[in-house]
């Protein structure tokens, strides 16, 4: 697997531990040929923005100890797909984002100026 870089070319930081996220469950928005939903976004999830995708069909809120997943709250970091952040920014309910977390391939779906310009 090549270096996961972020949107400025540097290494890619640590999104979140707790709760263990990303694509590898390894903390960081790395991706590769087997992430089909491309989870390279590191968000901070809102209220606003886990309804949302409720409404959409992902449930981010309910634990599944089955995978391991204890569910999301307000204020948690999270891998999302750039698909459904992209979704939920023209939705006007998008959260913000950890630039050194997120993945480059982000910048193959979105200019750099969007996604800085919901930067913690």
């Amino acid at each position: 697997m090549e270096p996961a870089l972020n949107l400025y070319g540097q290494p890619l930081a640590l999104c979140c531990s707790q709760p263990l996220t990303g694509f590898y469950r390894d903390g960081f928005c790395q991706t590769g040929p087997q992430d089909a939903g491309t989870h390279t976004v590191c968000a901070q999830v809102t209220e606003e923005f886990l309804s949302y995708s409720l409404s959409r069909g992902n449930d981010l809120i309910t634990p599944n100890l089955f995978y391991g997943f204890g569910g999301l709250k307000p204020g948690d970091f999270w891998c999302l797909c750039i698909s459904r952040w992209l979704e939920a920014y023209r939705a006007g309910v998008a959260p913000k984002i950890k630039p050194e977390a997120c993945h480059q391939k982000c910048l193959d779906y979105v200019d750099l100026d969007v996604l800085e310009a919901f930067a913690l």
